[in-house]
């Protein structure tokens, strides 16, 4: 919930941040952490499990504890020993009992030592600054900043339509305006199929956690639309933000025919340089079935959220209604437009793709967003037709986990749009009962699979077991959406069994790795520093923006050849990972990520409520 943007008021709600970014470059670069103890380097709650891994050295009866007060004691532990399946080394996984009371633990180990910081609100600070982060990488305004201000770049009121594009009443070369949106990763463009599944996931997490967001405060400007407010609006902050994208999205709709563009682009990545330095003309390419679908289904799910916040955001719900139905129906009648850059010239575009050759699961996600919206039985069909064999994480390339997601959410107060009220005034849930049953047992079965063997892993965490579980973005793809699954899960079954297992892949995350690095920017003692990132590297700034999600170990090293001052340190799958801003295979950031460390990050945090069995008054 927002109130107008002033400068002042700015700057004095930004003490967080201006201090996350001073501490993320001083502690990285002047402490020493350990490099044979790790662990999660940004927090505990007070009853969640303490456990750190040792490599290197054996712990025999060395460890040593001081307390918050500065009592030394040997505390209670339970060692096992564990051999790594990809590279074969040795380690201890420890769990320390009796750390329980709020405060920092320092751990020693001969003379290696680290901290462990145990809080009622661990997570807190990196779940807001994940989100504000989508402000810093807003397009088409100026940032205003205490760290990282900078003037607008791209307005995107001059856009071509390419070629590939135009139609009959748009065509080649017509101007178009289509500003706002977010910068889509280490580049400065904007593709419909990563925004629309960014948003999907944040969705997914808001509609689970609704109070917590209603609270949930990031200080940072009104959207576009609320500039001229007179007062604070009644939005959650994330909606709001998610709103400043969907302001883009809208324009990436052909209004003669229905179709959305795939992409807004540059014809080639621009340089390591600043938006308001960046010069090259940008086009709108080629209608894609698949960014189609994914507009349908998130302007489905916007119609019915925005909803109840039709006094700030005035005619919007209608607006999204009637253009995802739209859109679907064109995805309907072109069944076979997918996006095929090689074939797009005058210009050739050789930016980021987001191509994928089947719209399956999209289908099953618009259908089943558009079901939510409106009940009528054609969505509904299509779901059961194009519903997926097994759970998958959520990414880009496969979305039906975003489809689950709308069948196992609570069936929400009908909108006033377009579908009959039942007689409770709600969507009649038998309908959707047989759908809703194959999704949970996928879910749960996929869950029950991701927690088997942890007890005997290197690391004690469902993720990093396998040489699968490492590539390009896999600390999103693989390690933050199969932690949100777990969570989803757990609340839907109501037993509780697989919270456990998503905190410890928040500590992996967070620096209980093969790497030791907690992989959050300005986060913990040893984060990246040099993300591949051009803001980042060409605002002068030494401490990259923070709350950034970096993608993680990738042996592929598909931009091996590309780097010219560095090499991966191993081959390992999960030690193929450098920090270096030339690293744009293990390095480079990206909203799908950062949408799935909100959605992850924020879960986590909301188990804070008093009623969560890790609540500190609810031991």
């Amino acid at each position: 919930m927002k109130t107008p943007f002033t400068l002042n008021s700015q700057l004095s709600t930004l003490n967080l941040f201006v201090i996350t970014a001073l501490l993320c470059l001083c502690l990285s670069t002047n402490a020493q952490p350990s490099e044979s103890i790790r662990r999660n380097q940004v927090g505990y709650y007070p009853q969640q499990e303490k456990v750190i891994v040792v490599e290197g050295l054996n712990p025999g009866n060395k460890l040593r504890v001081t307390t918050p007060d500065g009592k030394t004691l040997k505390p209670k532990t339970k060692v096992r020993k564990a051999v790594s399946p990809l590279s074969q080394k040795t380690r201890y996984v420890i769990t320390l009992d009796e750390l329980s009371a709020p405060g920092d633990y320092r751990v020693s180990l001969g003379s290696e030592s680290c901290v462990l910081h145990v809080s009622e609100r661990p997570y807190r600070d990196i779940a807001t600054a994940s989100l504000r982060l989508f402000y810093l990488i807003r397009s088409g305004v100026p940032i205003i900043d205490a760290v990282y201000s900078r003037p607008l770049g791209h307005p995107d009121t001059q856009v071509l339509v390419h070629n590939s594009a135009a139609s009959p009443l748009r065509p080649a070369g017509t101007v178009i305006s289509s500003p706002y949106g977010w910068y889509d990763a280490g580049d400065y463009n904007k593709y419909v199929v990563n925004s629309a599944f960014s948003i999907g996931l944040m969705f997914a997490a808001y509609e689970q956690q609704r109070d917590y967001f209603a609270q949930l405060s990031t200080s940072i400007p009104a959207t576009v639309s609320e500039a001229s407010a007179s007062g604070p609006n009644a939005t959650p902050d994330l909606l709001d933000e998610i709103m400043f994208n969907l302001q883009w999205l809208l324009t990436m709709q052909d209004p003669y025919d229905g179709g959305v563009y795939h992409k807004l682009t540059t014809p080639n990545f621009e340089g390591f340089i600043m938006p308001k330095d960046c010069r090259q003309q940008r086009y709108v390419v080629a209608k894609s079935i698949t960014a189609t679908l994914d507009f349908a289904a998130v302007m489905a799910d916007a119609a019915r959220l925005f909803e109840p916040y039709q006094q700030d955001y005035p005619g919007f719900s209608a607006q999204a209604a009637a253009m995802a139905e739209r859109a679907y129906q064109w995805a309907k009648d072109h069944p076979n437009a997918f996006y095929m850059q090689h074939t797009l010239k005058d210009p050739a575009i050789t930016t980021g793709t987001y191509a994928d050759m089947s719209a399956r699961d999209e289908f099953f996600w618009a259908a089943t967003a558009l079901w939510r919206l409106t009940g009528k039985q054609t969505y509904l069909d299509d779901a059961h037709q194009n519903q997926p064999q097994q759970f998958t994480t959520p990414s880009w390339g496969n979305v039906a986990s975003l489809g689950a997601f709308e069948c196992l959410a609570e069936v929400p107060q009908l909108s006033t749009l377009n579908a009959p009220l039942g007689p409770t005034g709600r969507l009649p849930k038998q309908e959707l009962t047989p759908l809703r049953d194959t999704m949970l047992h996928q879910l749960n079965d996929f869950c029950d699979k991701a927690i088997e063997g942890v007890d005997q892993s290197s690391f004690q965490s469902p993720y990093g077991n396998s040489p699968r579980d490492f590539g390009w973005g896999c600390l999103a793809e693989h390690c933050c959406c199969q932690a949100f699954a777990l969570l989803y899960a757990d609340k839907i079954s109501g037993n509780e069994k697989y919270r456990r297992y998503a905190l410890q892949n928040a500590d992996y995350l967070l620096g209980r790795n093969a790497t030791g690095y907690c992989f959050v920017t300005c986060f913990g003692d040893k984060s990246p520093l040099h993300p591949h990132h051009r803001p980042s590297a060409a605002d002068g700034i030494d401490a990259p923006f923070p709350g950034m999600l970096v993608g993680g170990p990738n042996p592929g090293q598909q931009d091996k050849r590309d780097m010219k001052n560095s090499v991966y340190p191993s081959n390992v799958p999960d030690e193929s990972y450098i920090d270096d801003a030339e690293s744009y295979a293990s390095n480079e950031i990206a909203i799908n990520w950062n949408a799935s460390l909100v959605a992850f990050i924020s879960w986590i945090d909301a188990l804070a409520d008093p009623l969560s069995p890790l609540s500190p008054s609810n031991p």
